[in-house]
Formats: structure tokens, sequence, C-alpha cells
């Protein structure tokens, strides 16, 4: 069996056979995980191997990173405007279900390309399609042609989501990737945050249709420099022609769809317990096991089954699955209780937020010099049970309390997930070659991606319940007892009692700290998975083991010979 893909998890660590490590040296935890790999080289081109022959190809995979990001937020500041114009108040949220559902849906397909026909091509179809849906996002006509624009958009923010963190990986060996991927962090988080700010002065000053339209020089130009500058190594010819599995990506996109849906629209468009809902779930229980007989029987299959046999990749996916579920709490509730709660302007509440996008890129570019003493596991670990207790702090935190009380807990959970999620994603790219990689990566953000959309339902769910509890259960005069009485109390304090109001910031405030305390649980699940599943040493290949192979190589070495 080939020392690097061949893993089983009875494996024997010295063959680099087993995921109890590859090539490693010794087999106690306390060793690095990349121990005997120091030497490991970038498989890409001489000419990216230096820093003045990568850094036009980084400044593109920011750009591209940068849109992707931006997009997922910039349009929520400008619904009152963009409604006003196409109206469609009704199917609003589907401006942003829609874009991340064809994200999601879509990752695993463009990994499994990337894999096949190469980055470059990936990258560029993504960028153009993207470029195309702003294009005809800008134009639309009304809410039903946005949405459905919104969606191509979505389609190309899946290539660009997965395939630059993939290049990140290829260009740059293993001691440099906590610094590319620290940067990628940080152009992520900062457009994340800095999107509704631009969407809500554009559509103010300017016009709506611009927060579509501003993507196209940003595009332009990192379309420029992939074109110009990104050259991927060469890569023995197949025997046999490249075989796309259709059918495969066909079920895997009308899973997660349908799945996606469900939990988006529950709660919201209709209740849980309601016939869509209870439709949508068994339709998507139906179409993924349609989807797992595909896949079983496809020869180079969307989602090939190491990716889940493997207990590495396995458990990583697991992992950053709950920390996207954990993610809702402070992206989704956290300005919301800061607004609700503290009495602070939207600016002001979207600072307590961003403070978590300093503190995290700085534990994220610092995190290799914890794995490279303790392991990438250990180190994950750490990140997360740090995050644990930051997380079950925030219940703690005194009523109404002080703007500063919930921003330096946010200031130490983004330092505690940057220590966590940095290390597992690097650590589980250099457990692959090339041929395996865009895979790996796309499975991995798949998975999170997902985490943040159950995340999402769940959650809202909790906070529903929590609301209507104590609006229902302890009413107060003057103030009517259903979620509805929550909004035109905080928009309009002056219609209803000092007590009235109160009695609403306080449901609020109950409403979230229950949902961090789900999320500590998430955080729970996510060091469960480490425990229990991943490896004590992440198998680290060499560098004759990362270069580039044929495509369905690694199915044929997954059995034993």
């Amino acid at each position: 069996m080939s020392g690097t893909d061949g893993e089983s998890d009875a494996g024997t660590g010295d063959a680099g056979t087993g995921d109890a490590g590859t090539g490693d040296a010794g087999t106690d935890d306390a060793g690095t995980d990349d121990a005997g790999t120091d030497g490991e080289k970038s498989a890409a081109p001489p000419a990216l191997t230096t820093p003045r022959g990568r850094r036009p190809v980084v400044a593109a995979l920011m750009l591209g990173m940068a849109l992707a990001a931006i997009d997922g937020t910039i349009v929520s500041t400008a619904v009152p405007q963009i409604v006003g114009d196409l109206g469609g108040l009704a199917v609003f949220s589907w401006l942003f279900s829609g874009y991340l559902l064809a994200v999601t849906v879509t990752l695993p397909l463009y990994g499994k390309l990337s894999d096949t026909f190469g980055r470059k091509p990936v990258l560029i179809a993504g960028i153009i399609l993207f470029l195309v849906g702003s294009v005809l996002c800008a134009a639309a006509w009304n809410m039903a042609a946005l949405i459905a624009f919104r969606i191509v958009q979505g389609l190309g923010g899946g290539a660009l989501q997965g395939t630059v963190q993939t290049i990140a990986a290829d260009l740059y060996p293993l001691k440099e990737r906590p610094r590319i991927q620290a940067k990628l962090s940080t152009v992520w988080a900062t457009s994340a945050v800095a999107g509704p700010v631009v969407g809500g002065l554009l559509a103010g000053y300017a016009d709506w249709r611009w927060i579509f339209l501003i993507n196209l020089p940003v595009g332009a130009v990192a379309l420029w420099l992939v074109v110009r500058h990104l050259h991927e190594p060469s890569r023995p010819r197949p025997a046999a022609r490249p075989r796309v599995d259709w059918a495969g990506a066909l079920a895997v996109f009308a899973t997660g769809s349908l799945l996606l849906t469900a939990l988006v629209q529950g709660g919201v468009a209709w209740p849980w317990f309601s016939a869509p809902s209870l439709g949508l779930f068994g339709a998507s229980a139906v179409l993924a096991a349609l989807t797992v007989v595909i896949e079983r029987r496809a020869a180079e299959p969307i989602i090939p089954g190491w990716v889940w046999r493997r207990r590495t990749i396995a458990s990583v996916n697991l992992a950053l699955g709950a920390m996207g579920l954990l993610m809702v709490a402070p992206t989704v509730f956290l300005p919301t209780y800061a607004q609700s709660v503290l009495g602070l302007g939207p600016i002001a509440a979207g600072f307590v937020l961003s403070v978590m996008t300093l503190s995290w890129p700085v534990s994220a570019a610092l995190s290799d010099r914890v794995y490279n003493r303790i392991g990438f596991r250990r180190t994950a670990m750490i990140g997360m049970g740090a995050a644990l207790l930051v997380l079950l702090a925030f219940p703690l935190l005194p009523y109404p309390g002080e703007p500063w009380h919930p921003a330096l807990l946010m200031l130490l959970l983004g330092a505690a997930l940057g220590l966590f999620q940095l290390p597992l994603i690097v650590g589980v790219q250099s457990t692959v070659g090339w041929a395996e990689r865009g895979t790996t990566t796309a499975s991995v953000l798949f998975c999170r991606q997902v985490g943040q959309s159950i995340g999402a339902a769940v959650f809202g769910a909790v906070a529903n319940g929590v609301l209507a509890a104590r609006l229902l259960d302890a009413p107060v005069d003057g103030l009517p007892g259903d979620l509805d009485a929550v909004t035109r109390a905080l928009e309009d304090p002056g219609a209803f009692s000092a007590a009235a109001t109160d009695h609403v910031r306080r449901a609020v405030d109950a409403a979230v700290d229950y949902v961090y305390v789900g999320a500590a649980g998430a955080a729970a699940l996510a060091l469960l998975a480490l425990i229990t599943l991943a490896p004590r040493r992440f198998p680290v290949i060499t560098e004759t083991a990362a270069a580039p192979r044929t495509a369905g190589e690694a199915d044929r070495q997954e059995t034993p010979s």
C-alpha cells in the first residue's frame, strides 16, 4: 500500500499507512505532526516558490476571498432600498439564503473538479460566473430575478471559496501555510464585517445596484492576476480521459438544496412541524440515500468514500461543522443583543462583533509555534476548550452590563477560534497529496457551511422559543404577548411603558444567553470529535507523496495490497 493515501484506522504509523502518522518521527503526541517533513517544498513551479513570484497570485487569492465574503453580507443593510424599488418583502430573505445555498452545495463539486482538471480553470470559471451573476443582479427588474441572479453569484462564490484555500495550500510548504491562511482569514473576517457598512453606504448615497457593480473592477483584477501569474505544475496524463460524476453532482446539489431550504425556511416561512417542513426533510433524506448509492457506483465520485473513512479528515469535518454551528451565536445574535440589551447603535453594535476579527488572525498566524511543538490535534483542542469557556461565560454577564463586557469575550473568542481552525485546515491539507487536496478542502468548508445553516435554524428556534415563553408566560400590561411585540418595543420604546420595554430587553437577554449555552454545546461536540476520532498525530505526508497524481489514484490505493 502506498504511504500517502492508503490510510487505515488500524494502520502502522511508521510505514505511513495509518492515521497514527506518516513518516513521523516517534509516536508520542508531544512531538510535532510534521516531524521529518521540514524540508517539504511546494509542488508549484519554480517561479511560484519565491515570495516575489507568489505575490501576484496571493493578491488574486485575497481579492477572490474578499469577493466571496463580502457578498454574503453586503446586501443586509440595503434591503429597505431594494424592497422599495423591486417589492417582494415576503421573500427578500432568499437574497441571503439563495446565495448561501448555491455556495454550500457546489463546494464538493468544485473540489472534485479542481482535483481532476486543475485549480486554475476552476478558479477562472468561478470568477467569471461570479462577475456574470453580479452584472445580472445589478440589472434585476424584480425580486424574483434578483434572487435567481444571486444564486448565479453563489455558484461562482462556491468556486472562489474552496479553490482559493486549496491553491494557498499548493503554493506554500507546511511551515509557511499559517501565514497565508492567516492572511485569508483576515480578509474573510474583515470583508464579512465590512459588508453591511459598505452596502448601507452605497444604498444610502448612491444606488443599491452599485453593491453588485463594484465587484466588476475587483473581480477583473483578480481574473487578470490569475490568468497572467498562476502557473500550475505539470501532472501525469491519466491513462483514461477523466470522467465527471455529473449524476452525483446533481444528486448532491438537490439533496443540499432541499435540506438547507428546510433549515433556512423552517420556523420562518412555515412552522417546523408543518407539511412543507416535513416534506422537505423527508425528500432530502430520500435524496441523501440516493446520493450514497450513486456515489458508491461512480468511478470518480464527487464525494469519495475516503473523505469519511479516514479518521483525520472525518474528525476535522465534524469539528469544523460544529464550529460553523457555534459561530451563529456571535455573528447572528450578538448584534441584536448589543442593540436591544445594551442600547447601542448599529455601528457600535458592529464594533462589538468586529473585535473578534482583530484577535482571530493574530492567533492563527502564531498557531504554528504551538502546533509545531504539541501537534495539530492538541492545539485545536486547546483553542476549542478556551472557546467553550468563553461561550459559557457569556450568560454570566450582568444585565444590562457595559459594551466592553461582550467585546472582551469576543476578543477572547476570536483568539481561541484562530487557534482552533487554522491548525485543523493546515493539518488536514498536509495529510493529502495534490490530487486529493481540492476534495479534502471542499469537504471541510462544506461541513462548516452546513453547520452554519443548521445553527441558524436551531438557534433561531431556541431564541424564538425563549422569547415566546417570556412574553406569554409573564405578560406585562400594555405589551402584547407575541413576538411582534419585541420588534415594536425595541424600535419605538416610547410607545410602551418603561416596565414593558425592560421586560422585552430582559427577554432578549435571556434568549441570547440560551443561544450561547447552545453554542457551548456545539464547542463540546467539536472537542468530542477531536478526542474520539482524530488521531493523536496527523499523518503529514512528504514532498514525494505530495506530488501531483492522476485523479482517482487514491481510490485505487484505498484497499491494502
